[in-house]
């Protein structure tokens, strides 16, 4: 099982990412409502690739991505952004913080699970 750590403060989001995924017998998905439990859960759990949101409340996404990549546990864990802030300059600065890639939102969720396989490692 490759397991994926889906991290966003929206509910609805949330179970819509956890049913695409699901999809795929071969992950294994854990969901975070934000920043401070996804540190937890990285360094606990150990996913094989990381989703984060962009805008959170409290840690957002960028910052938890900084955090992550503070630890040695965490440091290589790829980390995706999934965000509707998806504008050229956009996907740039993230890129440039670190991040493997940029899902943006909306996003199709029929093809959810190829598109978060092309980013693990």
């Amino acid at each position: 099982m490759v397991r994926i750590l889906y991290v966003d403060d929206e509910e609805d989001i949330r179970e819509v990412v956890d049913i695409a995924l699901s999809l795929d017998p071969e992950l294994e998905v854990r969901l975070c409502d934000g920043g401070q439990a996804a540190l937890e859960a990285a360094a606990s759990w150990r996913p094989a690739l990381i989703l984060l949101d962009f805008m959170m409340p409290g840690m957002d996404g960028p910052a938890t991505l900084a955090r992550l990549r503070e630890d040695p546990e965490t440091a290589n864990i790829p980390v995706v952004f999934v965000t509707a802030r998806s504008a050229r300059a956009d996907v740039e600065h993230l890129i440039s913080l670190g991040a493997a890639g940029v899902i943006a939102k909306p996003f199709d969720s029929m093809a959810l699970s190829a598109t978060v396989r092309d980013y693990l490692p």
